[in-house]
């Protein structure tokens, strides 16, 4: 499905870029007859005017992602829905004419949430009060019977150290919130999210039953948040959930009020064996350098609330987009640009290291990674992630992307799935975005296609291919 129908006979070709849209576009394209001289930026710029026409016509990325989340639906590494989203990734890559489209295998684990996902204040001055929570992904299960305990509310681990003995036998509750004063919403999720990966074996340590966790969003409402947890060998187990903000808020005026409510929490999660999948890939060649690799991509698993639409169905669709912009255009890159779909991000981060260390790297060298993991809201520009040489290097392009709003350009960590490419020395691009919305959606049911704006995803897809074509022409 497309935004308008393509007209054929709006297809002209050019020498050097093949196939073009839209006359008036082409008219004005600055590639002049019997090979005179011509600007450099002014001929990049015309190639960005082309993307965004060829993009915003047709809309593409939101037809892929439509699709994704509509066949797979939720694709938490191991089950079925990320077996199906390895299958139609295949499929949609073989669909563009992709070339060398393939699935790398690995191991990812495979962790089953469970019907069970239960908890009720009971006492404490009110009647028995059901909390909206789900387990955090790698949690234990509870007993059957459940863990039925008193409650303590802390904000930091300092602050649950202090209590010492205070906390045995008790379910404790992290409740400090991502912080609303700071415009950098990743920033803000990064102060809050530590409760959430350690609360478990924190609480455990000064002798906890269980771990209450205020959701890691901006937003107020009945929604829990998943998203992953980690245990340590030398510490008891103990099951953690997330609770809705304002279930949060509810518990919390309760402890504050002074009364005692005890809290019952049943979980049915269980962790299983490793199962086999894959990372999906796909490329067009270079034309010059075809052992010299630029790679766009995104990890192709999400939490099992929602459909993953933002996180990260919408990077998934940008990278493939981003090779079909260039090849509908008729482009014919110096060098291979590939489209990397990661599996285990969420809850292993397996895929990167796999991509990295696989036998299939020998004789190839990465030239540059991108990566789009921030949902697929408006472009703001890109993080820059190499030496101190890089972004000096790339700032030269600042003007194309200026005028398409999406200017920045900034140190700072380029992605998780791309980082063991960073760590050994490939440079690193990260897509920015608007992310005041991100966290209203971010591992829990609000993450579906619906609230993907199709115009924004798209544009997200258009500056990344343009800083594809820019660093396979002119190199870094």
């Amino acid at each position: 499905m497309t935004c308008v129908k393509r007209d054929s006979r709006s297809l002209l070709r050019f020498p050097g870029l093949g196939v073009l849209p839209g006359v008036t576009l082409l008219l004005s394209l600055v590639f002049p007859p019997h090979g005179a001289a011509v600007d450099r930026l002014e001929g990049h710029r015309q190639v960005a005017r082309a993307l965004i026409e060829e993009g915003l016509r047709t809309c593409e990325a939101h037809a892929i992602l439509t699709e994704l989340t509509s066949v797979a639906g939720h694709r938490l590494s191991g089950s079925r829905g990320a077996e199906i989203a390895v299958a139609f990734a295949l499929r949609m890559m073989r669909s563009q004419g992709l070339e060398e489209v393939r699935v790398e295998s690995l191991m990812v684990p495979r962790w089953i949430r469970g019907e069970l996902e239960e908890a009720l204040i009971i006492g404490g001055g009110a009647d028995t009060v059901s909390l909206s929570v789900c387990a955090v992904g790698g949690s234990i299960a509870t007993p059957e019977e459940g863990v039925f305990a008193e409650v303590v509310e802390v904000q930091s681990f300092e602050e649950l150290h202090a209590l010492g003995e205070r906390v045995r036998e008790k379910i404790v509750f992290f409740n400090r919130p991502m912080d609303p004063t700071i415009l950098d919403t990743f920033t803000a999720y990064e102060g809050a999210v530590d409760q959430r990966g350690s609360g478990a074996v924190e609480a455990a340590l000064m002798g906890g039953v269980a771990a209450l966790i205020r959701s890691v969003t901006t937003q107020l409402d009945d929604v829990p948040h998943t998203g992953s947890m980690r245990y340590r060998k030398s510490v008891p187990k103990i099951p953690a959930a997330a609770v809705s903000t304002l279930g949060a808020n509810r518990l919390s005026s309760l402890l504050q009020a002074g009364e005692r409510p005890r809290v019952r929490l049943r979980l049915s999660c269980e962790t299983m064996s490793d199962v086999p999948s894959g990372n999906v890939l796909g490329q067009i060649t270079g034309s010059k350098y075809p052992n010299e690799i630029i790679l766009v991509g995104a990890h192709l698993d999400s939490w099992d609330k929602g459909t993953g639409a933002h996180d990260n169905g919408a990077g998934c669709a940008q990278a493939i987009e981003v090779l079909r912009l260039i090849r509908t255009l008729g482009m014919k890159p110096a060098r291979t640009i590939r489209a990397v779909l990661f599996m285990n991000e969420e809850n292993g981060n397996r895929g990167g290291p796999a991509y990295a260390e696989a036998p299939e790297r020998a004789g190839e060298k990465h030239i540059a990674a991108l990566e789009s993991d921030r949902g697929g809201f408006s472009p703001r520009g890109f993080t820059v992630d190499g030496d101190s040489l890089l972004l000096q290097r790339v700032e030269r392009w600042q003007p194309l992307f200026e005028e398409l709003g999406a200017g920045h350009f900034g140190a700072g960590h380029a992605g998780v799935d791309i980082s063991p490419l960073v760590e050994n020395g490939v440079p690193g691009f990260g897509l920015l975005v608007d992310d005041q919305r991100y966290f209203d959606y971010h591992h829990s049911e609000n993450d579906t296609i619906d609230k993907v704006h199709r115009r924004e995803l798209e544009m997200g897809a258009i500056v990344q291919a343009l800083l594809c074509y820019l660093i396979s022409e002119e190199g870094l």
